[in-house]
């Protein structure tokens, strides 16, 4: 496989400044993007077999702007097949120290930071299962998307979403298809996931991540790099953020139909 350029590096300070967060969080999820054209030979690298896979369809809320993305956070519901549908708001970045310890406390909310080549965020996600699928048939029966989350999830939505923007004013972006793999490599000793997200004007995004406890991030961070190393696979030279070009697809497409 033809290696990339090496994705730029964390300078001195970010690194103090991720140690610090990695401090305060619940978990670390290492991510990269390899390119999109070996997609097949990653495959074969990592022994991932695609119909062992899960599909995923992803539903983000926001406004035709992306009012919503520019104040940090995420609404978002997803239907995962074979076990049910969620929902999340999540707030990016996030200084944990400064949450309400209501908030921090909520089994329903957790704090990760997020790594990639050259970058790291810290979120904030209060998260719901739902009781029963009902993401569908809520979106496509013109349902209020407010019902897709719970009281907790609407009280930090209201606390961190513009003022006066409601979800029930909000439009859909989506859906996405993700298609999911999981491998558990003997030589890395630890799950490693590979998503597949098809945006649909026909362009992918291929991750692949691995989730450590905080404590864990740096020798997971150096056994997983030497690990994709030996199997020739290098990140991509510009490495993509999966929401983010999702909102900003469906954000033009809105505008051009005039939302």
């Amino acid at each position: 496989m033809t290696a990339t350029a090496a994705a730029p590096q964390l300078s001195a300070d970010q690194l103090t400044e991720m140690l610090g967060l990695i401090k305060q969080s619940d978990s670390v999820e290492l991510k990269l993007t390899v390119p999109d054209a070996n997609l097949s030979e990653t495959a074969v690298a990592l022994d991932m077999d695609p119909l062992e896979g899960q599909v995923r369809q992803v539903f983000f809320f926001d406004t035709p702007d992306l009012q919503l993305n520019g104040a940090g956070v995420v609404a978002r519901a997803r239907r995962v097949q074979g076990r049910g549908d969620d929902s999340v708001v999540k707030l990016r970045p996030v200084v944990p120290s400064e949450l309400p310890k209501k908030v921090r406390r909520s089994p329903s909310f957790g704090i990760e930071v997020d790594a990639m080549p050259g970058g790291f965020v810290c979120s904030g996600t209060m998260k719901q299962r739902l009781e029963k699928p009902i993401v569908r048939k809520k979106l496509l029966g013109g349902g209020r998307i407010s019902s897709l989350f719970t009281k907790e999830q609407r009280a930090f939505f209201s606390e961190h979403a513009p003022e006066g923007l409601e979800l029930d004013e909000l439009s859909v972006l989506g859906p996405i298809f993700v298609l999911k793999a999981r491998v558990t490599p003997k030589e890395l000793g630890r799950r490693l996931v590979g998503e597949l997200w098809l945006y649909p004007d026909g362009s992918r995004i291929v991750e692949l991540s691995t989730k450590c406890l905080p404590g864990e991030a740096f020798d997971t961070a150096v056994q997983a790099r030497s690990f994709l190393h030996e199997r020739g696979l290098a990140p991509a030279e510009v490495q993509q953020t999966k929401t983010k070009k999702a909102l900003e697809f469906f954000s033009e497409r809105l505008r051009e139909n005039g939302a």
